[in-house]
């Protein structure tokens, strides 16, 4: 049995977030404090806080994401696909990074993506906060964002919902409205939401595709403008 990154990415997930569930100094020590990592060198929090949720909701939610887009992302087949609600339309799907990349480079590219995206969705709220002792954050958003975007960009012409509206919209529509709506919200302020981590992680997914294939940057365009 071939080692899969993204189960093991979500093992630990899931598992590191039920014992911060039961264990409240277990998910403080974990949570990203930007304050302590600039004034008492704590930088483990940068990466640890990916590795926990605040609740089963944010938790489910995140776990969800990561595994349909990042599954798809990673081993999806090359072909014509169909909606399972309406044969008639059709939309093209490259292959995954393991098809791609092989099993084993495909690998580390998405490793590389999920974990280097969370850090990178890390920098905005740092830079903001890095003197305020009275903020936390905790969560994969950011790193799931930077799973979403790579995918998009991969594939701009697969079709993505959110949970809880079930029509689904062509990924290259998605992704700017999503974005819109997180600039908005960030801009808004008054959230409990690290807006400002989904949208560094989308930056960090968008850029890592350019980097792997910048000829993928071209394709989105001719989508988005044809």
């Amino acid at each position: 049995m071939e080692l899969n990154i993204l189960i093991v990415f979500l093992i630990i997930i899931v598992g590191t977030s039920i014992k911060a569930f039961n264990d409240a100094a277990f998910m403080e020590k974990w949570m990203f404090i930007p304050y302590l990592v600039n004034h008492e060198k704590q930088y483990y929090r940068i990466a640890s806080h990916m590795a926990i949720h605040a609740d089963w909701m944010h938790l489910i939610f995140n776990a969800m994401s990561l595994y349909f887009l990042g599954d798809g992302f990673l081993n999806m087949t090359a072909g014509i696909y169909s909606m399972n609600t309406d044969f008639t339309k059709t939309f093209a799907m490259d292959g995954g990074l393991i098809e791609t990349y092989g099993p084993i480079m495909g690998q580390i590219h998405f490793g590389i993506l999920f974990i280097v995206g969370g850090l990178f969705a890390a920098l905005i709220p740092f830079v903001r906060h890095k003197d305020n002792p009275g903020y936390r954050s905790l969560g994969a958003s950011g790193a799931v964002s930077a799973v979403i975007f790579a995918a998009i960009m991969w594939n701009p012409e697969m079709r993505l919902s959110l949970f809880f509206i079930p029509i689904a919209i062509p990924a290259y529509i998605f992704g700017p409205l999503y974005l819109l709506f997180e600039f908005y919200m960030d801009k808004r302020g008054g959230s409990r939401i690290a807006h400002d981590a989904h949208i560094g992680g989308a930056i960090f997914g968008i850029l890592y595709v350019l980097f792997i294939n910048i000829d993928k940057g071209k394709e989105f365009l001719n989508v988005f403008f044809g």
